[in-house]
């Protein structure tokens, strides 16, 4: 989704360890921006404007101006970003440029909203199997979630990739068959949980057998 959102950012002659150590004193975080047929670019970013945008409810799914001094002023995407595993920290990004004129595949959620008749009045349970599906479509028509109403499932229905209701240049590229969420009966699970312990049973079997063996030539033989 595309956001009238700027991020200044300035181009790196350096990378390595030390360049990356230097830029973090400075409450910066290296990046490169690449794509649409330019020269990549490295360039140093503040990380808390990065993770503003990945915390929108647009996520890394929305498109922003990168304005790099001296270079250009380009739309891109959050593509992917490295975090320090301990400090959470913004170690590293990856932009990408976009061009508003071609078509391009995300990744959007699917919300889903109600209460099932299934569960609230037949007792089953609801599963969400998928929180998300693929779509191409035109960079200004890539929408911030699909919100699915899911009161009216019922005991083994659900809803699949392609129930989703799609708009504008949208197409699914996922397979329609992607189930994204079902209902299920307190049957089934009881019938998934024994088969899940049945399948122990064998090993027991088979340990039980050998020990009777060993007891039966352990045994004294009439004469």
């Amino acid at each position: 989704m595309r956001k009238d959102i700027t991020v200044a950012a300035t181009p790196r002659s350096t990378r390595g360890k030390n360049e990356a150590r230097r830029l973090r004193v400075e409450s910066l975080s290296p990046a490169v921006v690449y794509g649409a047929g330019k020269d990549p670019v490295a360039v140093a970013v503040s990380p808390k404007e990065l993770n503003r945008i990945l915390h929108s409810s647009s996520g890394h799914n929305t498109i922003f101006n990168l304005d790099i001094q001296g270079v250009e002023n380009t739309p891109v995407m959050i593509v992917d970003w490295q975090r320090d595993p301990i400090k959470s920290n913004l170690l590293h990004a990856d932009l990408l440029r976009i061009d508003l004129s071609k078509r391009i595949r995300v990744k959007v959620p699917v919300h889903l909203h109600g209460d099932p008749v299934g569960v609230k009045t037949f007792g089953g349970h609801l599963e969400v199997v998928n929180r998300e599906i693929a779509i191409e479509c035109l960079p200004d028509d890539i929408p911030e979630a699909f919100n699915e109403d899911i009161a009216a499932l019922n005991i083994g229905q659900g809803i699949r990739a392609g129930d989703v209701k799609l708009s504008g240049s949208m197409v699914l590229t996922e397979d329609p068959q992607l189930v994204i969420a079902h209902v299920v009966g307190a049957k089934a699970e009881a019938a998934e949980t024994a088969e899940a312990g049945a399948t122990a049973e064998p090993e027991v079997i088979k340990k039980g057998k050998k020990e009777a063996e060993g007891e039966a030539e352990a045994k004294p033989k009439k004469k």
